[in-house]
């Protein structure tokens, strides 16, 4: 399959959680098996398969879905959480290279920021902000909205909430806006590594391997993932104990990514908040040009030629995308 042949993210489904299941290779596509029977999966047009408790899925299934880009990701029961991810379908490493040099030169880092928080609130922030200040201006923001949907909603409301070794002892609407809140993850981490981003290099959030991931979740957690959370609370205010809360969360959130069509604005917002402006761009110097010069023979060594014995490691490697490679 030729990559150019493959949908963009934006013109993907958002994601499809699956538990109690076997993932089977089907022609190009995937094979659920389940108590149910089984239903067959067109990967190729899905962003992220998500992966429950009591999954197993063949090396066949997982080769199908990395070859359709789609990318997998196995969460917790009722997707609250995330525990790992394989790759998405992009090979050029141009949008990580702009990542990193955004995030490792600071008045780009602190742009970028800037960025981040105008692109959800109305108002702008001083010009010399610090990122604890913009931590704390977005706080304080969040606790507003979350109250306010708390009052519309009729749903008691005492804080955020959750406790990651147990989940039963988060109330209803904290339950309701975790379960969100991870199908919101699995998408932007779709997004994030399907257009070649890393997930770490946060920019708000840092230190940990999915930074970038809750960075990029923020810009849609309020409008689509906390009203979703709040109105099925809301639903279940009189028999809080009936099983079924997630996964009436998870097909709100679907029905609101497609609503406010998320995948077709994850990738190129992000492309947006890390493509400065010509002011912020001559504000730093230009490291990686000077990381390049002063690594010297590292990168300019002597060329070999591939035919006395070198290799061109600008072609593809033997057996590459042919059908009799065996590894």
């Amino acid at each position: 399959m030729s990559l150019r042949e493959l949908p963009k993210i934006r013109d993907s489904l958002s994601y499809l959680y699956v538990e109690h299941a076997r993932v089977e290779r089907s022609d190009h596509a995937v094979a659920l098996w389940d108590k149910d029977g089984t239903r067959t999966v067109p990967c190729a047009a899905l962003a992220a398969l998500l992966l429950g408790p009591g999954t197993t899925v063949t090396h066949a299934a997982v080769a199908a879905l990395a070859e359709a880009g789609c990318s997998i990701i196995w969460v917790g029961e009722g997707s609250s959480r995330l525990y790992a991810q394989g790759h998405g379908e992009t090979r050029s490493s141009r949008r990580l290279l702009t990542q990193a040099e955004n995030h490792a030169v600071p008045a780009r880092r602190a742009a970028v920021v800037r960025r981040m928080y105008e692109s959800r609130f109305d108002d702008s922030l001083p010009s010399d902000a610090t990122i604890e200040q913009v931590r704390g201006k977005e706080g304080v923001r969040v606790r507003t909205a979350y109250a306010r949907l708390a009052k519309e909603y009729r749903v008691p409301w005492h804080g955020r909430r959750y406790e990651r070794g147990n989940w039963t002892a988060a109330d209803l609407v904290n339950r309701a806006l975790s379960s969100g809140a991870a199908c919101l993850y699995g998408v932007c981490h779709a997004a994030i590594v399907s257009a070649g981003y890393s997930p770490a290099l946060g920019f708000i959030h840092t230190g940990k391997m999915l930074s970038f991931v809750y960075d990029i979740a923020d810009l849609y957690r309020m409008d689509v993932v906390a009203p979703a959370a709040f109105e099925v609370a809301g639903r279940w205010i009189d028999n809080p104990t009936r099983a079924g809360l997630e996964r009436e969360v998870r097909v709100a959130c679907r029905e609101t990514f497609r609503a406010r069509d998320l995948m077709g604005r994850v990738v190129g917002d992000i492309d947006r908040l890390l493509t400065l402006d010509e002011a912020a761009i001559e504000a730093s110097s230009s490291w990686l040009d000077a990381a390049v010069e002063g690594l010297g023979g590292l990168w300019a060594g002597p060329e070999v030629d591939p035919a006395d014995g070198g290799v061109n490691y600008g072609d593809p490697d033997p057996g590459e995308g042919t059908d009799d490679f065996e590894g």
